[in-house]
């Protein structure tokens, strides 16, 4: 593996990251994914120790550091700790940047200082019942009145949805006559007419709360609209590529940790009087794997280098995003091939990788959506039979 780039304060901080997750959470995930939900305290903890956000300026609570590699070494030692079902990075650098982007001054003073101490945990609600991809779908609505906005719609699929105390919530305010004329409201806990429905029960991720939220006819006061009116579709776009690196750096981490559980295992485990590590088909199916995850490596890496040099593109996102995604799905399921039964068994890790792993080809955009991107990027929008100009 060629050498990474990280400067020695950011090593130091790995490694103290790292303990803190091995005293802190590691110790009550299990009962957390029983539970089906992250307790508050692990937000806190984060908080209190400068983990939970780094980028915001120290005012708000923040080291006032926006390189992103402080942001990728958290992705990687939480997945590399087996605690990547705390979503601590979707409330810290997905969602949180949005304050500081589109919101004013008042509203960053208000809410940002909680939000790095962990006392307010965030959430973004665009996912609908009958809209995913296609953001301009959504149904949810917001109606102007003299000193507030009457809200009315329903999410689902919401990351940190049982959770959250700050929900910035999609939703179109000129439906009649344009489908992107959308506006980003903050719903707060407590709010009349904010409900929370189920936490629902998911394949893998057990313990990230994964939540439906309605929201019936509830007043936003006119200062908790984040940013212009009417320009929520275009904020969302904005963030799609940073969320889609985000999500790449864990899936590279996912698929590196499968590889790891596997080259211990088949060293250890024994077949036909000799470890299944022995074999030519153990060793070539690693070896292309091991190929794979060090190329890998090497472009997100370097995406990382671009997004902080400002240079880092929608197209640049997309493939990371598809290539890393696929990559942590097939080498899990890699991995519970090579452990046999035991890689069918909740016990073993390398299992509980294969479940965790499914959704990263699905959430932030589809891997068929990636493709589309990618390939109008190619080819032209001529030779794409649908324009993907809006993911």
């Amino acid at each position: 593996m060629l050498p990474r780039d990280f400067t020695e304060e950011q090593n130091m901080f790995r490694d103290a990251y790292r303990k803190f997750l091995a005293a802190e959470i590691v110790p009550h995930m299990e009962q957390w994914r029983e539970a089906g939900i992250v307790d508050r305290e692990a937000f806190r903890k984060a908080g209190e120790q400068g983990f939970l956000m780094i980028w915001p300026e120290e005012r708000y609570g923040g080291m006032g550091d926006d390189d992103f590699r402080f942001e990728q070494i958290i992705i990687e030692e939480t997945t590399y700790a087996r605690v990547a079902d705390w979503f601590n990075t979707l409330h810290s650098r997905l969602v949180g940047p949005y304050l500081t982007r589109f919101g004013n001054e008042e509203q960053c003073a208000r809410f940002l200082p909680q939000c790095a101490s962990g006392e307010c945990i965030l959430a973004v609600a665009m996912t609908e019942p009958d809209a995913g991809s296609d953001l301009a779908g959504i149904r949810s609505a917001a109606v102007e009145r003299d000193d507030h906005w009457v809200l009315n719609g329903s999410k689902t699929f919401i990351s940190n949805g049982i959770n959250a105390d700050l929900v910035i919530v999609a939703a179109k305010t000129d439906p009649e006559n344009n489908p992107y004329h959308m506006t980003l409201f903050l719903v707060e806990r407590g709010m009349q007419g904010f409900e929370r429905g189920r936490n629902l029960k998911k394949m893998g991720l057990k313990a990230q709360d994964t939540a439906e939220l309605f929201f019936n006819d509830v007043k936003v006061p006119r200062e908790n609209v984040l940013g212009e009116p009417g320009k929520g579709f275009y904020y969302l776009m904005e963030g799609l590529a940073e969320e889609r690196l985000l999500g790449a750096v864990g899936y590279l981490a996912g698929a590196q940790l499968s590889w790891d559980l596997t080259a211990d295992y088949v060293k250890e485990r024994k077949a036909f009087g000799k470890p299944v590590a022995a074999f030519q088909n153990t060793q070539f199916k690693l070896a292309e794997m091991r190929t794979e995850l060090d190329i890998s490596q090497v472009y997100i890496d370097q995406c990382v280098r671009a997004f902080n040099a400002g240079s880092f593109t929608a197209v640049d996102a997309a493939k990371a995003k598809l290539y890393t995604s696929e990559l942590q799905v097939r080498m899990a399921e890699l991995g519970v091939q090579l452990h046999g039964g035991h890689g069918y068994m909740d016990e073993y890790p390398i299992s509980r990788q294969y479940t965790d792993a499914k959704i990263s080809t699905i959430y932030a955009g589809s891997s068929e959506i990636m493709k589309l991107i990618i390939g109008r990027d190619c080819l032209g929008d001529d030779y794409v039979p649908f324009n993907t100009r809006n993911f």
